[in-house]
């Protein structure tokens, strides 16, 4: 839409309105009040005009992820801001003491045997984190960070599988993670939430649905769901969208997460310099 161009003594208050505008305009977003969704997702789960089945990772001209504030602190140096991050979820439920589909080990332990060569495989530049939910509840057990393998290790070794499955509470506490590290990174590098279960929410209280729809429309930050001995029926496989491999081996646990470092994309900063 074009507008007429004004003559004469109207052509000053013009100029200055519009440069009212837009100076306002600029300032909204550090006051306007947000719909805060799970986790502090701002926002909607869609955008007028965009296709909401879209992964925000998909869209090229989204940029409104993370949402900053003022306590928002740098990182030291631009080697940090391009950091992957890979942030570990896994079910330490009571299902996985059983032994199907895991060569006479218990389910928890093929995991945990999984998940530290993973560990042992993920760049030692990148940051890792650990969450687990078992019979001491759900809690972030390693910070994320690059000089934590062993405490990784340590941790995965002390799971104790017991209780139930509360995966959408588990997710929402993973992506918080996240979030609070992309700011520090103002949003440059990758963003991993990487999911080890062998079990369905109860959909009353922890159905993940929502939380995930919200990471996936408004997030760059990617699912990837390692399905062990479940199949493919499960509410995290949502093909397009994010990424889902069912396990139903040792072997295919352990390619199951190999194949996130494969799918995970390279973050050069170098493309944003120009």
């Amino acid at each position: 839409m074009t507008q007429q161009r004004k003559r004469g003594s109207r052509l000053p208050w013009l100029v200055a309105v519009v440069i009212a505008g837009i100076i306002g305009w600029n300032f909204v977003p550090n006051w306007w009040p947000a719909d805060t969704g799970p986790a502090g997702v701002a926002g909607s789960s869609s955008t007028a005009g965009e296709d909401p089945d879209t992964a925000y990772a998909l869209r090229a001209l989204s940029d409104t992820w993370p949402p900053l504030d003022d306590a928002t602190v740098p990182v030291a140096g631009v080697a940090r801001l391009e950091a992957s991050n890979y942030y570990l979820v896994l079910d330490g439920s009571g299902s996985m003491l059983d032994r199907r589909c895991s060569g006479g080990l218990r389910k928890i332990e093929a995991a945990v045997v999984a998940l530290q060569r993973f560990i042992d495989s993920v760049p030692a530049d990148a940051n890792v984190g650990l969450a687990v939910f078992d019979g001491t509840g759900l809690s972030p057990r390693v910070s994320l960070g690059a000089d934590n393998r062993d405490q990784l290790r340590e941790a995965l070794a002390e799971v104790r599988a017991s209780g139930g499955t509360p995966l959408r509470s588990a997710i929402d506490l993973g992506y918080t993670q996240l979030l609070a590290q992309g700011r520090r990174q103002f949003g440059y590098g990758e963003y991993h939430l990487v999911v080890v279960t062998d079990g369905q929410p109860d959909p009353r209280s922890e159905n993940p649905e929502a939380v995930v729809e919200r990471i996936l429309a408004e997030t760059p930050v990617v699912l990837h769901t390692v399905g062990f001995c479940i199949g493919t029926d499960h509410v995290l496989n949502q093909p397009g969208r994010s990424y889902y491999v069912a396990a139903d081996t040792p072997d295919e646990l352990t390619r199951g997460l190999d194949s996130v470092l494969a799918e995970a994309p390279q973050f050069d900063v170098a493309r944003f310099a120009n």
